[in-house]
């Protein structure tokens, strides 16, 4: 049965390797070499030639500039207040979409995530009926912060998981009336 504990570390986990695989693909991204694999709209337009015709030997393959190492991660906040047809221009439909299913997902899931976090959590953790039930019933931390911990005929802690749903629900089609 997993525990609190357990889940921490799975988070942790997967945070850390989001991070990694940020880091790897802004570090790849300043690569010369690879070039023709983040820019390949910039190389058919000419506004890019191959970093292998000009340069030292070392030079066509590692960017030796430190301070773009410094600023490799300058793009994202530049990227976030572009409009939609810029993004087309500049990298191409493929990254327009990714971007606008990105923000649709946070717009979904960063109000209902709040919502659970300072609402529907620590009502679920005050009613305690896990701790009557018997004995020799297992139950873990995660049991705890569930719904299972509710009385089935309370009403009081019936609402925040009514009223939850329904903010979610008007919340998803306020997101989903921005798409066009």
């Amino acid at each position: 049965m997993a525990t609190l504990e357990d889940i921490g570390v799975s988070a942790f986990i997967n945070i850390l390797g989001a991070f990694a695989f940020l880091l790897a693909f802004a570090l790849l991204r300043i690569q010369p070499i690879n070039d023709r694999v983040y820019f390949p709209k910039w190389y058919i337009s000419g506004g890019r030639t191959s970093p292998r015709r000009s340069g030292n030997f070392v030079g066509k393959f590692v960017n030796l500039n430190f301070w773009t190492y410094l600023t490799f991660l300058n793009w994202m906040p530049q990227a976030m207040r572009m409009s939609e047809a810029e993004i087309i221009q500049h990298a191409g439909l493929d990254s327009a979409v990714f971007l606008r299913i990105y923000l649709l997902g946070l717009k979904i899931f960063l109000p209902i995530t709040v919502l659970a976090l300072l609402i529907l959590i620590p009502v679920n953790v005050s009613s305690g009926t896990l701790f009557f039930l018997k004995k020799e019933l297992v139950v873990s931390n995660i049991d705890k912060l569930s719904i299972s911990n509710v009385r089935p005929q309370s009403t009081r802690v019936f609402y925040p998981h009514r009223d939850g749903v329904s903010v979610h629900d008007v919340d998803l089609l306020h997101a989903l009336q921005g798409i066009s």
